[in-house]
């Protein structure tokens, strides 16, 4: 240990691993980034992405800072359907599957999810679910900004506010140079940093500990672990479920990953990425069973994974937590500049301010908003609000107020747009009423609930038929 901080490395290898790791990512976003001079290169990266490269890119976003050290925090906390419930997560990915394929037919031109919304149910909708959006992405790089900060203080005692300076600043770096042919190029090498990291942290957890000995300490000191049913940890898995689905359906994160891949890649890529990300929430989770086997002291739940790494798997271990960790940041948040950058562009830059701006303006648009996006994530992560199960669950109530409308917009003609704008709003506001009265492991359950029932009772009710072609709509000059 370091005797000056408790963490395990010394804060020179830690500066070393991300001034790596840093230079990497910079000299590969400038690299990919030489060919993407026009909008559609550098928002969608030509909408030529291939199998392999999609399959990529999806699971290395999606296995974000939040799954590598929230997934043992839910374990801590909630024991198995902890970890369980938040591998629901992969659901989402194998259900977006075919609405990736959906989207893509309806589509072919178009540029975000609001597109969508703005087409399909009109104004007022598309504004509600740009609220939405706009909130959720930003929730999504605060717990991500903060998970990073946490994690390189744990492990090198490098302080928190420069741990999160330099991940958000090397993200924003080298998405700026090179947009969305960086991001899928760096999610591909990040997905092999991912899964050969965890493989080999649990193998050696496993070996170290023994699961003997750890279920005997779960079983003594923390029998409530393993209790399949303790309420919350019951109402968290159906919560997560719903949370990981309304994430996926109406982020932009997903949408312009559908416009991205070639024409029938979209429904093999999500698919297999969906069965590929189940089993590491699992493995992360299982990590934090091994804390009371231990003794360990954790001052706070969002830290136990790190901790419990370093303490078993010693400077190799953490230098390896370090890294995959950094991968699976680098992995989400560029994939979250660059999507809320076009969908910041297209859908409020453009429609609201600069409606007659051709593609070459809004290329350079997109650069400065990847910018802004940057030092507003700063600002907010910088006094390091809540814990991390707090921050992402907030915006559970918002998202899931999107999957009726989204899913019943795609596939029924005759969903009613007033009905869809209501849901959404009484859906979010069901569920931000059961996160402050109950708990944040109902939010997206009450927020999901709902909005379907708003959708199915106004479609049945007043239906109203929608002709597809609408949706086509002619790209930027």
């Amino acid at each position: 240990m370091n005797p000056a901080n408790g963490a395990i490395l010394d804060p020179t290898i830690g500066w070393i691993i991300l001034g790596s790791f840093s230079l990497l990512w910079l000299f590969l976003g400038w690299y990919w980034g030489r060919k993407a001079g026009e909008l559609d290169e550098y928002v969608l990266a030509g909408r030529q992405v291939g199998l392999a490269l999609g399959v990529a890119t999806a699971m290395a976003t999606w296995v974000t800072s939040n799954t590598t050290m929230l997934a043992p925090q839910l374990a801590y906390q909630m024991g198995i359907w902890g970890m369980l419930g938040y591998s629901l997560g992969a659901v989402g990915l194998m259900l977006f599957a075919p609405l990736a394929r959906r989207i893509r037919e309806l589509m072919p031109e178009g540029y975000t999810s609001g597109d969508f919304i703005r087409l399909r149910y009109g104004v007022t909708a598309w504004r509600v679910f740009l609220a939405i959006s706009l909130l959720y992405c930003l929730g999504w790089l605060v717990s991500m900004g903060m998970a990073g900060g946490i994690l390189i203080n744990a492990l090198t005692g490098i302080s928190y506010l420069y741990g999160m300076t330099v991940i958000l600043a090397i993200c924003v770096g080298y998405t700026l140079m090179g947009g969305f042919r960086a991001v899928i190029g760096t999610d591909f090498i990040q997905a092999l940093l991912i899964l050969v990291g965890l493989t080999v942290i649990a193998f050696l957890a496993i070996g170290t500990i023994g699961f003997e000995q750890i279920h005997a300490a779960v079983v003594e000191n923390r029998p409530r672990l393993l209790d399949l049913l303790m309420p919350a940890a019951i109402m968290f898995l159906f919560n997560n479920l719903l949370f990981g689905m309304g994430e996926i359906f109406h982020s932009n994160v997903w949408w312009s990953r559908a416009f991205a891949f070639r024409g029938g890649v979209g429904f093999k890529a999500y698919l297999i990425s969906g069965v590929l990300w189940a089993p590491i929430p699992i493995v992360a989770g299982f990590i934090a069973l091994a804390a009371p086997a231990m003794n360990l002291n954790v001052p706070a739940p969002d830290m136990v994974g790190p901790m419990v790494s370093a303490e078993v798997l010693g400077v190799t271990g953490a230098i390896l937590v370090l890294i995959m960790v950094f991968a699976a940041l680098s992995s989400s948040i560029d994939s979250l500049l660059a999507a809320t950058s076009i969908l910041i562009v297209e859908d409020i830059y453009r429609r609201h301010l600069k409606p007659k701006a051709g593609a070459a303006h809004l290329r350079r648009a997109s650069s400065v908003i990847i910018l802004g996006l940057g030092a507003l994530t700063w600002v907010l992560c910088a006094p390091r609000i809540g814990n991390l199960a707090a921050v992402l669950n907030y915006v559970g109530a918002f998202v899931a107020s999107t999957i009726w409308p989204i899913a019943a917009g795609l596939y029924w003609r005759s969903t009613n747009p007033a009905g869809a704008t209501i849901a959404m709003i009484a859906g979010s506001a069901a569920g931000l009423t059961g996160y402050y009265l109950i708990g944040w492991y109902v939010a997206a359950l009450l927020g999901a609930f709902v909005s379907m029932i708003i959708v199915l009772t106004s479609t049945w009710a007043r239906p109203k038929r929608f002709e597809w072609q609408q949706l086509s709509e002619a790209e930027p000059a």
